[in-house]
């Protein structure tokens, strides 16, 4: 039997719940783009079912920040899923802030687990720095969600070089995401 991924694409494509801004892009723009690579990414692989949370650049989830994130939890919820990743990029208002991390809701956890391999996953494949694993219990989508969930930071959207190598090749950060799937599911 398939193990169902599901993807968060994080915010809309418009406020409500809009998300980062820097260096001439947005954050949901960016979150769209990977996640759509990593679904194809997963579909080709039998291992996996996916469902993403913005099937379409234009789907607009919720009327506020909070019901956007319910609706997300809940989509997930309802179809079964086996696992939560929720895609963003990070912001900072220092410039030279960088790197790639992850949260989950507690630790030791299977979120944990499978957010250290995503992580490695990403730096691996894109040469970004290593900011590690990290515990968010706070956070709407680790806290609601009925299966082990992981926040994924891909990069800083402030930091130029991150930001331009998110716009630029999207599938590397898709492919890292994937690869970290794939070894946590492996071990």
């Amino acid at each position: 039997m398939a193990i169902k991924i599901y993807i968060d694409q994080g915010h809309n494509p418009e406020n409500p719940n809009a998300g980062a801004v820097g260096n001439g892009l947005r954050e949901q723009d960016i979150t769209y783009r990977v996640g759509q690579e990593l679904a194809t990414l997963l579909r080709a692989d039998p291992d996996y079912e996916v469902r993403l949370s913005r099937p379409t650049p234009t789907t607009s989830l919720g009327s506020s920040n909070s019901t956007s994130l319910r609706a997300r939890v809940e989509d997930a919820n309802a179809w079964g899923a086996d696992y939560f990743i929720s895609i963003h990029t990070n912001a900072s208002s220092n410039p030279d802030a960088n790197g790639t991390e992850a949260f989950a809701y507690a630790r030791p956890s299977r979120a944990f687990s499978l957010g250290e391999d995503i992580v490695e996953g990403i730096v691996n494949v894109t040469g970004l720095r290593n900011r590690g694993m990290k515990v968010r219990p706070g956070l709407y989508v680790l806290r609601r969600t009925a299966m082990p969930a992981v926040l994924v930071e891909l990069g800083f959207i402030t930091n130029p070089g991150d930001a331009a190598l998110m716009n630029e090749n999207p599938q590397l950060f898709a492919r890292g995401i994937y690869q970290g799937i794939e070894n946590y599911f492996s071990s």
